[in-house]
Protein backbone atom coordinates (compact mmCIF):
# COMPACT_ATOMS: atom_id res chain seq x y z
CA UNK A 1 0.00 0.00 0.00
CA UNK A 2 1.55 2.96 -1.40
CA UNK A 3 -1.16 5.70 0.42
CA UNK A 4 -0.16 7.48 3.36
CA UNK A 5 -3.13 7.09 5.55
CA UNK A 6 -3.31 9.84 8.46
CA UNK A 7 -5.32 8.96 11.23
CA UNK A 8 -7.32 11.01 12.55
CA UNK A 9 -6.22 11.32 15.96
CA UNK A 10 -3.04 12.72 14.94
CA UNK A 11 -3.87 16.50 15.07
CA UNK A 12 -5.16 16.23 18.89
CA UNK A 13 -1.99 14.28 19.71
CA UNK A 14 0.03 17.43 18.55
CA UNK A 15 -2.48 19.78 19.89
CA UNK A 16 -2.02 17.54 23.18
CA UNK A 17 1.51 17.66 23.39
CA UNK A 18 1.90 21.60 22.56
CA UNK A 19 -0.61 22.07 25.48
CA UNK A 20 2.08 20.62 27.69
CA UNK A 21 0.25 17.61 28.62
CA UNK A 22 1.76 13.52 28.29
CA UNK A 23 -0.30 11.94 25.37
CA UNK A 24 -1.57 8.42 26.28
CA UNK A 25 -2.08 6.09 23.32
CA UNK A 26 -4.29 3.21 23.78
CA UNK A 27 -5.62 0.14 21.19
CA UNK A 28 -4.77 -3.18 20.12
CA UNK A 29 -1.56 -4.42 19.35
CA UNK A 30 -1.17 -4.35 15.13
CA UNK A 31 -3.46 -1.35 14.67
CA UNK A 32 -1.25 1.23 14.04
CA UNK A 33 0.05 2.78 17.55
CA UNK A 34 3.93 2.32 16.36
CA UNK A 35 3.47 4.04 13.15
CA UNK A 36 1.21 7.03 14.61
CA UNK A 37 3.87 7.30 16.95
CA UNK A 38 6.47 7.95 14.04
CA UNK A 39 4.03 10.20 12.22
CA UNK A 40 3.92 12.47 15.60
CA UNK A 41 7.87 11.87 15.62
CA UNK A 42 8.88 12.64 12.12
CA UNK A 43 6.07 15.94 12.35
CA UNK A 44 8.60 17.43 15.05
CA UNK A 45 11.75 15.86 13.35
CA UNK A 46 10.76 18.31 10.25
CA UNK A 47 10.38 21.29 12.81
CA UNK A 48 13.88 20.17 13.86
CA UNK A 49 13.18 19.54 17.23
CA UNK A 50 15.26 16.01 18.81
CA UNK A 51 13.65 13.06 19.06
CA UNK A 52 13.75 9.76 21.40
CA UNK A 53 12.01 7.09 20.81
CA UNK A 54 11.98 3.93 23.35
CA UNK A 55 10.78 0.19 22.71
CA UNK A 56 9.40 -0.95 26.22
CA UNK A 57 9.05 -4.39 24.11
CA UNK A 58 12.45 -4.97 24.77
CA UNK A 59 14.32 -4.98 28.20
CA UNK A 60 17.10 -2.47 27.66
CA UNK A 61 14.00 -0.45 26.83
CA UNK A 62 11.95 -1.22 29.85
CA UNK A 63 15.02 -1.03 31.85
CA UNK A 64 15.82 2.70 30.72
CA UNK A 65 12.59 4.08 32.17
CA UNK A 66 12.20 1.77 35.18
CA UNK A 67 13.84 4.12 37.57
CA UNK A 68 12.02 7.03 39.40
CA UNK A 69 15.89 8.60 39.41
CA UNK A 70 15.98 12.70 38.69
CA UNK A 71 19.38 12.44 38.09
CA UNK A 72 19.00 9.11 35.74
CA UNK A 73 16.12 10.29 33.86
CA UNK A 74 17.83 14.19 33.34
CA UNK A 75 20.44 11.88 31.33
CA UNK A 76 17.70 10.22 29.70
CA UNK A 77 16.01 13.29 27.94
CA UNK A 78 19.22 15.20 27.65
CA UNK A 79 19.03 17.56 24.38
CA UNK A 80 15.70 16.17 23.52
CA UNK A 81 12.60 17.58 22.65
CA UNK A 82 10.09 14.41 22.17
CA UNK A 83 10.33 11.43 24.21
CA UNK A 84 8.44 8.73 22.94
CA UNK A 85 7.60 5.19 24.63
CA UNK A 86 6.20 2.37 22.65
CA UNK A 87 4.06 -0.25 24.75
CA UNK A 88 4.85 1.58 28.02
CA UNK A 89 2.42 -0.77 29.97
CA UNK A 90 6.12 -2.94 30.20
CA UNK A 91 7.21 -0.87 32.99
CA UNK A 92 6.13 -1.47 36.01
CA UNK A 93 6.78 2.75 37.11
CA UNK A 94 5.88 4.15 34.11
CA UNK A 95 3.40 6.17 35.81
CA UNK A 96 5.97 7.75 38.61
CA UNK A 97 8.74 8.09 35.56
CA UNK A 98 6.56 9.87 33.52
CA UNK A 99 5.39 12.10 35.99
CA UNK A 100 8.74 13.30 37.05
CA UNK A 101 9.67 13.82 33.34
CA UNK A 102 6.42 15.99 33.09
CA UNK A 103 7.16 17.99 36.35
CA UNK A 104 11.07 18.57 36.20
CA UNK A 105 11.98 18.47 32.93
CA UNK A 106 8.62 20.34 31.41
CA UNK A 107 9.98 21.45 28.04
CA UNK A 108 10.21 17.53 26.93
CA UNK A 109 7.19 16.71 25.04
CA UNK A 110 6.02 13.31 26.27
CA UNK A 111 3.79 10.56 23.77
CA UNK A 112 3.43 7.11 25.06
CA UNK A 113 1.70 3.89 23.78
CA UNK A 114 0.11 0.98 25.17
CA UNK A 115 -2.36 -1.81 24.16
CA UNK A 116 -3.85 -2.82 27.13
CA UNK A 117 -5.94 -0.12 29.45
CA UNK A 118 -5.62 -2.10 32.37
CA UNK A 119 -2.42 -1.64 32.78
CA UNK A 120 -1.40 1.01 31.37
CA UNK A 121 -4.17 3.31 32.73
CA UNK A 122 -3.53 1.85 36.32
CA UNK A 123 -0.03 2.43 36.20
CA UNK A 124 -0.38 5.90 35.04
CA UNK A 125 -4.07 7.13 36.69
CA UNK A 126 -3.22 8.53 39.20
CA UNK A 127 0.45 10.25 39.08
CA UNK A 128 -0.70 11.65 35.98
CA UNK A 129 -3.71 12.99 36.68
CA UNK A 130 -4.09 16.53 35.23
CA UNK A 131 -0.87 16.03 33.26
CA UNK A 132 -2.27 13.67 30.40
CA UNK A 133 -4.93 13.28 27.52
CA UNK A 134 -6.12 9.72 26.88
CA UNK A 135 -6.46 8.52 22.97
CA UNK A 136 -8.11 5.43 21.59
CA UNK A 137 -6.84 4.41 18.17
CA UNK A 138 -9.32 2.52 16.62
CA UNK A 139 -8.45 0.26 13.11
CA UNK A 140 -8.88 2.48 9.82
CA UNK A 141 -12.00 4.41 9.43
CA UNK A 142 -13.89 4.70 6.28
CA UNK A 143 -13.46 8.47 6.49
CA UNK A 144 -9.82 8.03 7.17
CA UNK A 145 -9.74 5.60 4.03
CA UNK A 146 -11.61 8.18 1.78
CA UNK A 147 -9.06 11.31 2.66
CA UNK A 148 -6.19 8.85 1.30
CA UNK A 149 -7.76 7.31 -1.44
CA UNK A 150 -11.61 8.48 -2.99
CA UNK A 151 -14.40 8.39 -1.81
CA UNK A 152 -16.42 6.03 -4.81
CA UNK A 153 -13.32 3.28 -4.21
CA UNK A 154 -14.20 3.57 -0.74
CA UNK A 155 -17.90 2.99 -1.00
CA UNK A 156 -16.96 -0.04 -3.95
CA UNK A 157 -14.98 -1.95 -1.16
CA UNK A 158 -17.98 -1.62 1.55
CA UNK A 159 -17.95 -5.85 1.34
CA UNK A 160 -14.14 -6.25 1.58
CA UNK A 161 -14.85 -4.45 4.96
CA UNK A 162 -17.89 -6.25 6.19
CA UNK A 163 -15.39 -9.50 5.45
CA UNK A 164 -12.13 -8.72 6.32
CA UNK A 165 -12.47 -5.61 8.77
CA UNK A 166 -9.95 -2.74 8.67
CA UNK A 167 -7.06 -3.10 10.65
CA UNK A 168 -3.67 -1.51 9.13
CA UNK A 169 -2.21 -4.61 8.73
CA UNK A 170 -4.43 -6.26 5.77
CA UNK A 171 -5.60 -3.07 3.83
CA UNK A 172 -4.60 -3.62 0.66
CA UNK A 173 -3.07 -6.96 1.19
CA UNK A 174 -4.10 -10.10 -1.25
CA UNK A 175 -6.64 -12.36 0.51
CA UNK A 176 -4.04 -15.07 1.78
CA UNK A 177 -1.80 -12.59 3.49
CA UNK A 178 -5.55 -11.08 4.66
CA UNK A 179 -5.72 -15.21 6.18
CA UNK A 180 -2.57 -14.89 8.01
CA UNK A 181 -2.87 -11.73 9.49
CA UNK A 182 -6.04 -12.16 10.72
CA UNK A 183 -5.11 -15.82 11.68
CA UNK A 184 -2.43 -14.14 13.75
CA UNK A 185 -4.34 -11.82 15.65
CA UNK A 186 -7.32 -14.51 16.41
CA UNK A 187 -4.59 -16.97 17.71
CA UNK A 188 -3.38 -14.78 20.80
CA UNK A 189 -2.06 -11.36 19.12
CA UNK A 190 -4.57 -9.54 20.26
CA UNK A 191 -5.05 -10.92 24.02
CA UNK A 192 -1.41 -11.35 24.44
CA UNK A 193 -1.09 -8.75 27.47
CA UNK A 194 -4.47 -10.48 28.92
CA UNK A 195 -2.29 -13.62 29.42
CA UNK A 196 0.39 -11.71 31.33
CA UNK A 197 -2.45 -10.46 33.46
CA UNK A 198 -3.31 -11.63 36.99
CA UNK A 199 -2.39 -15.09 36.58
CA UNK A 200 -4.22 -16.22 33.43
CA UNK A 201 -2.49 -18.64 31.16
CA UNK A 202 -5.88 -20.52 29.73
CA UNK A 203 -5.57 -18.87 26.04
CA UNK A 204 -7.90 -21.87 24.77
CA UNK A 205 -10.94 -20.31 27.12
CA UNK A 206 -10.89 -17.27 25.85
CA UNK A 207 -10.83 -18.17 22.43
CA UNK A 208 -13.65 -20.15 22.86
CA UNK A 209 -15.44 -16.89 24.71
CA UNK A 210 -14.60 -15.02 21.97
CA UNK A 211 -15.82 -17.57 19.32
CA UNK A 212 -18.88 -17.91 21.41
CA UNK A 213 -19.54 -13.85 21.55
CA UNK A 214 -18.44 -13.68 17.89
CA UNK A 215 -21.53 -16.44 16.97
CA UNK A 216 -24.00 -13.69 19.11
CA UNK A 217 -23.09 -10.32 17.58
CA UNK A 218 -26.68 -8.16 17.67
CA UNK A 219 -28.06 -10.25 20.36
CA UNK A 220 -28.20 -10.48 24.16
CA UNK A 221 -25.45 -11.72 26.21
CA UNK A 222 -26.17 -13.81 28.74
CA UNK A 223 -23.57 -14.79 31.55
CA UNK A 224 -24.87 -17.82 32.65
CA UNK A 225 -25.53 -19.20 29.25
CA UNK A 226 -21.79 -18.57 28.56
CA UNK A 227 -20.94 -20.02 31.50
CA UNK A 228 -22.45 -23.34 30.75
CA UNK A 229 -21.31 -23.61 26.82
CA UNK A 230 -17.48 -23.42 28.69
CA UNK A 231 -17.81 -24.89 31.37
CA UNK A 232 -16.68 -22.33 33.68
CA UNK A 233 -18.17 -19.64 36.17
CA UNK A 234 -20.33 -16.79 35.50
CA UNK A 235 -18.18 -14.87 37.07
CA UNK A 236 -14.79 -16.00 35.41
CA UNK A 237 -16.84 -15.23 31.81
CA UNK A 238 -17.76 -12.12 33.37
CA UNK A 239 -13.95 -11.17 34.10
CA UNK A 240 -12.39 -12.48 30.65
CA UNK A 241 -14.97 -10.48 29.09
CA UNK A 242 -14.25 -7.10 31.19
CA UNK A 243 -10.22 -7.64 30.42
CA UNK A 244 -11.16 -8.28 26.82
CA UNK A 245 -12.67 -4.85 26.95
CA UNK A 246 -9.94 -3.39 28.27
CA UNK A 247 -7.86 -4.96 25.42
CA UNK A 248 -10.02 -3.29 22.79
CA UNK A 249 -10.80 -6.07 21.71
CA UNK A 250 -14.80 -6.29 22.12
CA UNK A 251 -17.10 -3.49 23.51
CA UNK A 252 -20.16 -3.68 25.10
CA UNK A 253 -23.37 -2.19 25.28
CA UNK A 254 -25.96 -1.45 26.99
CA UNK A 255 -29.90 -1.63 27.17
CA UNK A 256 -31.77 1.68 28.16
CA UNK A 257 -33.69 1.76 30.98
CA UNK A 258 -35.20 4.09 32.73
CA UNK A 259 -38.69 5.43 32.04
CA UNK A 260 -41.16 2.83 30.93
CA UNK A 261 -42.26 -0.35 33.09
CA UNK A 262 -41.66 -3.05 30.39
CA UNK A 263 -38.17 -2.03 29.43
CA UNK A 264 -35.57 -4.90 30.10
CA UNK A 265 -33.19 -3.55 33.10
CA UNK A 266 -29.95 -2.15 32.02
CA UNK A 267 -28.11 -3.78 34.39
CA UNK A 268 -29.46 -7.46 33.59
CA UNK A 269 -28.11 -7.78 30.13
CA UNK A 270 -25.96 -6.55 27.35
CA UNK A 271 -24.80 -6.77 23.68
CA UNK A 272 -21.19 -7.38 22.62
CA UNK A 273 -19.83 -6.55 19.25
CA UNK A 274 -16.14 -6.51 17.67
CA UNK A 275 -14.10 -3.01 17.55
CA UNK A 276 -13.02 -4.81 14.06
CA UNK A 277 -15.18 -7.39 11.50
CA UNK A 278 -12.49 -8.92 10.02
CA UNK A 279 -11.55 -10.19 13.49
CA UNK A 280 -14.85 -10.92 14.04
CA UNK A 281 -15.27 -13.35 10.71
CA UNK A 282 -11.84 -15.04 11.31
CA UNK A 283 -13.26 -16.50 14.81
CA UNK A 284 -15.74 -17.97 13.21
CA UNK A 285 -13.81 -19.00 10.16
CA UNK A 286 -16.16 -16.92 7.63
CA UNK A 287 -15.06 -14.70 5.02
CA UNK A 288 -17.85 -15.54 2.42
CA UNK A 289 -19.38 -12.91 0.27
CA UNK A 290 -22.54 -11.19 1.77
CA UNK A 291 -25.16 -12.60 -0.21
CA UNK A 292 -24.19 -16.11 0.88
CA UNK A 293 -24.26 -15.24 4.62
CA UNK A 294 -27.01 -15.82 7.45
CA UNK A 295 -25.48 -13.43 9.73
CA UNK A 296 -25.70 -10.60 7.63
CA UNK A 297 -27.69 -8.86 10.06
CA UNK A 298 -25.06 -8.82 12.68
CA UNK A 299 -22.39 -8.18 10.99
CA UNK A 300 -23.91 -5.12 9.22
CA UNK A 301 -24.92 -4.13 12.72
CA UNK A 302 -21.71 -4.12 13.67
CA UNK A 303 -19.83 -2.57 11.10
CA UNK A 304 -21.99 0.35 11.42
CA UNK A 305 -21.98 0.52 15.46
CA UNK A 306 -18.44 0.78 15.29
CA UNK A 307 -17.78 3.54 12.44
CA UNK A 308 -19.91 5.22 14.12
CA UNK A 309 -17.93 5.03 17.32
CA UNK A 310 -15.18 6.16 15.34
CA UNK A 311 -17.23 9.20 13.85
CA UNK A 312 -18.29 10.47 17.46
CA UNK A 313 -13.89 10.16 18.52
CA UNK A 314 -13.25 11.97 14.95
CA UNK A 315 -15.97 14.69 16.25
CA UNK A 316 -14.74 14.81 19.27
CA UNK A 317 -18.26 14.02 20.90
CA UNK A 318 -18.42 11.68 24.12
CA UNK A 319 -22.11 10.12 23.67
CA UNK A 320 -23.59 7.48 25.19
CA UNK A 321 -24.39 4.19 23.57
CA UNK A 322 -26.93 1.89 23.88
CA UNK A 323 -29.68 -0.42 22.88
CA UNK A 324 -32.89 -0.72 23.62
CA UNK A 325 -36.01 -3.21 23.96
CA UNK A 326 -39.15 -4.21 25.77
CA UNK A 327 -40.44 -7.23 27.25
CA UNK A 328 -42.56 -7.32 24.03
CA UNK A 329 -39.80 -7.24 21.17
CA UNK A 330 -40.10 -3.63 20.87
CA UNK A 331 -36.56 -2.65 20.35
CA UNK A 332 -33.80 -0.62 19.02
CA UNK A 333 -30.93 -0.76 17.59
CA UNK A 334 -28.01 1.63 18.40
CA UNK A 335 -29.21 5.05 20.92
CA UNK A 336 -26.48 7.89 20.93
CA UNK A 337 -27.41 10.08 24.00
CA UNK A 338 -26.09 13.45 23.99
CA UNK A 339 -27.35 16.13 27.22
CA UNK A 340 -30.80 14.34 27.24
CA UNK A 341 -31.54 13.71 23.79
CA UNK A 342 -31.45 10.49 21.54
CA UNK A 343 -29.90 10.03 18.37
CA UNK A 344 -31.83 6.82 16.97
CA UNK A 345 -30.24 4.62 14.92
CA UNK A 346 -31.83 1.30 12.67
CA UNK A 347 -29.62 -0.80 10.85
CA UNK A 348 -30.83 -2.59 7.80
CA UNK A 349 -28.28 -4.32 4.85
CA UNK A 350 -31.22 -4.56 2.67
CA UNK A 351 -32.01 -1.20 1.06
CA UNK A 352 -35.66 -2.58 0.90
CA UNK A 353 -36.22 -3.04 4.34
CA UNK A 354 -37.99 -0.53 6.43
CA UNK A 355 -38.01 0.18 9.88
CA UNK A 356 -39.96 2.53 11.98
CA UNK A 357 -39.03 3.94 15.80
CA UNK A 358 -41.51 2.51 18.46
CA UNK A 359 -44.04 5.18 19.45
CA UNK A 360 -43.36 4.11 22.83
CA UNK A 361 -39.91 5.02 23.03
CA UNK A 362 -40.77 8.84 21.11
CA UNK A 363 -43.29 9.41 23.77
CA UNK A 364 -41.23 8.89 26.99
CA UNK A 365 -37.42 10.17 25.55
CA UNK A 366 -36.76 13.22 23.64
CA UNK A 367 -35.62 12.15 20.09
CA UNK A 368 -33.11 14.02 18.19
CA UNK A 369 -33.49 11.99 15.16
CA UNK A 370 -33.75 8.51 13.86
CA UNK A 371 -32.12 7.07 10.97
CA UNK A 372 -31.82 3.86 9.40
CA UNK A 373 -28.93 3.00 7.62
CA UNK A 374 -28.43 0.78 4.52
CA UNK A 375 -26.20 -0.59 1.71
CA UNK A 376 -27.22 2.43 -0.26
CA UNK A 377 -26.94 5.18 1.78
CA UNK A 378 -24.20 4.40 4.50
CA UNK A 379 -21.26 6.38 3.17
CA UNK A 380 -23.75 9.77 4.13
CA UNK A 381 -23.21 8.32 8.10
CA UNK A 382 -19.47 7.59 8.21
Amino acid sequence: MNNVITRSLFGEIVECLEDGKVALLFGTRRVGKTTLLNEVINYYNVRREKSLLINCDTVRGQKSLDTTDDQELANLVKDIDILAVDEAQNVESIGKTLKIIHDVFPKVKVIATGSSSFDLANKTGEPLVGRMRQFLLYPFSAEELRKATNALEVNYNVENFLKYGMYPCIYGKSFLKIQQELEGLVSGYLYKDLLAFDGIRNSNQILKLLQCLALQIGSEVSFNELSNKLQISANTVKKYIDLLEKCFVIFSLPALSRNMRNEIAGNRTRKIYFYDIGVRNALVEDFRGMNLRNDIGGVWENFCIAELRKKAQRENRFPKFYFWRTTDQREIDLLEEENGEFSIYEFKYNSKKEAKLPADFNKHYQVKSFSVINLENWHKYF
